[in-house]
């Protein structure tokens, strides 16, 4: 009993001194501002709707900033992606002012100001929250809604709109390398976390307790892999060392908001390493349970060969700046998975193989959305580039030109293309027949389907359904 009475006032003990911690600065970082001269960010670099945004908040009497990644990638030397702006602003009146704002978000209530496809995103500074499940702070008039906080038992941050100053924003940023404030009225940046420091030794550090913050939003964890990736930077030892444990955490995102984060990881341009590091921290297997049961210590699977070759064949396309799609991306990695699916509902089931790869390819799409939900635009197109792998074998008659008809022809073709690399000489034998049948004008399309009629070309041999045959009866002599 005491022993019972001790850990409950030893676990209350730490919920008060770590209370707030996930939102402090460490005391030893202080408050830095940095001229112009020495931070070397120029207005010209800065997107001409993000500047039109902050200086119509600061006319209005707001402040506002450029914030987080913008001003990180500039003082990288980098084109930013986007440009984010704080303010302390409240969403209602960001929307007041722009007549072109729109207001997203509940669990994180969001301005965005549209200025054609540019979307410059607006956030009023965070303040601190309770502990509490619910918390609940009064708006400053009644024009205004009331500013709402609430956290699940696990501690992740259900709703996070209480608003604060600019200091408590700066503290509930992930990153210190995102805690800094680049402000048109005077053309500084402040740094409230030593981010300026971090970059300067490449280093992703979490801001307060990494427990505490990877709880309130598991999602964090991704961020410090495709940050440390992406910015060639090495994720902070105390930052990095609660991520295996708490990698079971992504299980609670919406699987919405992980299908968005998905393609962040895989479509950075250096998606072939993101995937290792994620394999490394136990997240990509969070993001992709299915493939669980396919790794292997040596990477020596098919599956395992698929992703590495479809992640630098992505992140080539990408520096060539070519178009990705990603649902060509999706379908070459659960290929093998659907495949050995299906073998097992044929010889379960008695079905025909194409029976049975209908039924696994729609087990292995519903299961994968659970975890990411990859939307229905994707999912078919998976679906078509699969189907269509079984049509390549059937070039008879009419039926190499109708496959040769079909929208997504040219995905499913280089599908097969990218098997060939992996599979045995019959899928090899197959692809090159239909490089050349590309290649062909239409008489020697016909030539070459009137040899396949003829017997000229072995088929390549197709799986059978594992089925019990019948023996035949034995008759006594």
């Amino acid at each position: 009993m005491g022993c019972i009475i001790f850990n409950r006032v030893a676990s209350f003990c730490r919920k008060v001194l770590n209370r707030d911690s996930s939102t402090r600065v460490p005391e030893e970082q202080t408050l830095q501002v940095y001229q112009r001269p020495e931070h070397g960010i120029s207005r010209k670099d800065i997107s001409e709707n993000a500047l039109k945004v902050l200086y119509r908040l600061n006319k209005a009497g707001y402040d506002a900033y450029l914030v987080g990644g913008g001003v990180r990638d500039l003082l990288l030397h980098k084109q930013p992606k986007d440009f984010d702006i704080a303010t302390n602003a409240t969403p209602e009146e960001i929307k007041k002012l722009f007549r072109n704002c729109r207001l997203i978000g509940r669990r994180f209530r969001l301005a965005h100001i549209l200025f054609g496809r540019d979307i410059i995103e607006v956030a009023t500074f965070r303040g601190h929250h309770s502990d509490a499940p619910v918390q609940v702070v009064a708006p400053k008039d009644n024009k205004q809604k009331p500013q709402i906080s609430s956290r699940s038992e696990e501690g992740m941050l259900l709703r996070d709109n209480v608003y604060g100053n600019i200091e408590e924003d700066a503290q509930r940023r992930d990153f210190t390398i995102n805690a800094l404030y680049y402000s048109v009225k005077d053309f500084t940046v402040t740094d409230y976390a030593q981010g300026i420091e971090d970059l300067n030794n490449r280093v992703v550090r979490l801001m307060g307790d990494p427990e505490t913050r990877y709880r309130e939003d598991p999602v964090r964890m991704l961020r410090a892999v495709r940050f440390a990736v992406k910015l060639d930077m090495d994720i902070e030892p105390v930052t990095a060392a609660p991520i295996r444990e708490l990698a079971s955490l992504m299980q609670d995102i919406p699987a919405a908001r992980l299908f968005e984060e998905s393609l962040k990881l895989l479509q950075s341009g250096q998606g072939l390493e993101t995937y290792r590091m994620l394999r490394e921290y136990n997240l990509f297997q969070q993001l992709f349970p299915i493939l669980s049961d396919h790794f292997t210590e040596n990477n020596s699977s098919k599956t395992e060969k698929m992703i590495e070759h479809i992640l630098a064949s992505t992140d080539k396309r990408i520096a060539e700046d070519k178009r990705v799609n990603p649902a060509f991306i999706y379908a070459a990695m659960l290929w093998y998975p659907m495949m050995i699916r299906a073998e097992e509902v044929s010889f379960a089931s008695g079905l025909s193989f194409y029976d049975a790869f209908m039924v696994a390819s729609n087990d292995i799409l519903d299961e994968q959305v659970r975890s990411i939900a990859i939307p229905r635009r994707h999912t078919t197109t998976v679906r078509d580039i699969w189907q269509q792998q079984l049509r390549f074998s059937r070039r008879s008659g009419k039926r190499a030109f109708k496959t040769m008809e079909h929208p997504k022809f040219r995905a499913a073709y280089d599908f097969l293309e990218m098997r060939s690399l992996f599979e045995g000489s019959d899928i090899k034998e197959l692809a090159q027949w239909w490089s050349e049948f590309q290649d062909a004008d239409y008489n020697q399309r016909g030539q070459m389907v009137t040899h396949i009629n003829d017997g000229g070309t072995r088929r390549p041999r197709r799986r059978r359904p594992q089925q019990q045959r019948r023996k035949k009866p034995q008759v006594k002599s």
